[in-house]
């Protein structure tokens, strides 16, 4: 999709399956079923969805997907089917070497696992000419994780990063003409979204503010999420700004809407897919 002069296309990095519960939190089964079924072992499909952003002579990829360097048991236990994400960066003719600048919205393993690659029993960059941009706070927590979110941070998707290919901000930031991150928490304590705007249009990725169109309805957020208080202040800020303004949403983890507008209708807020590519 076009907006003005900067161009993006949304590339799916494969699926992995996560307890249905964990990701509803306190609304019950019975209602969040019917959203997205669950599988035999509580799990509900998710997508990995990225971008591939064209802007100011950068070629930028936004999130990595959770990448091929999982066990063969956590790939069970996640249900992981991929990655795909550099066949997908194939049919727009484009090297994981032409890379020039990766975002993290946050660590977790299912956002940044393609990061790195193992080359010769080494962990070494998956996109070695790209600088990569996460929030220091975020960067700083997911070396220390602690007790309660440990299971979603792997270390060897970003410990081994050389400094120098770091961007580590502490506040909002226009990376690229059109290109904005803006920090977000509520999932994590640094969270980014990103603001792509050209051409008198805006797209905003949710990233795991809303995760899918299911969480739409403000009670509707994860049991993963550290501070839920926050992310419902922040689902009452963005939601409404998306829908005043004609943004369009993307989604990193719906199955079947990656992009869509804001609606309300009867009071509530739904999604209206739109085709971005």
């Amino acid at each position: 999709m076009k907006l003005g002069d900067l161009e993006f296309h949304v590339l799916l990095d494969g699926y992995v399956s996560l307890d249905g519960g964990a990701m509803f939190g306190i609304i019950p089964k019975v209602m969040w079923e019917k959203k997205i079924p669950a599988d035999g072992r509580n799990r509900v499909q998710l997508a990995m969805n990225c971008l591939l952003v064209h802007a100011g002579g950068k070629r930028i990829l936004v999130e990595t997907g959770i990448g091929a360097k999982m066990s063969a048991k956590l790939r069970d236990i996640y249900g992981v089917e991929g990655p795909f994400l550099n066949d997908r960066l194939k049919d727009y003719g484009l090297d994981p070497s032409e890379i020039d600048v990766v975002i993290n919205t946050h660590l977790h393993f299912d956002h940044c696992g393609g990061n790195t690659r193992v080359e010769k029993d080494k962990i070494v960059a998956a996109y070695p000419n790209a600088k990569y941009v996460v929030q220091r706070g975020e960067f700083e927590h997911a070396k220390h994780p602690n007790e309660r979110d440990r299971a979603s941070y792997i270390l060897e998707n970003y410990e081994s990063l050389p400094t120098a290919k770091l961007a580590l901000l502490e506040a909002d930031r226009a990376i690229a003409p059109g290109v904005e991150l803006i920090r977000v928490p509520g999932h994590t304590a640094n969270m980014q979204c990103v603001k792509l705007t050209g051409g008198g249009k805006t797209a905003f990725f949710l990233a795991d503010l809303v995760p899918t169109t299911a969480h739409l309805p403000l009670p509707w957020t994860m049991g993963f999420d550290l501070y839920p208080v926050t992310t419902l202040e922040n689902k009452r800020k963005w939601i409404p700004e998306l829908l005043k303004e004609g943004w369009i949403a993307l989604f990193c983890h719906d199955t079947t809407t990656q992009a869509g507008y804001i609606r309300e209708r009867a009071g509530h807020w739904e999604a209206e897919p739109v085709k971005v590519d």
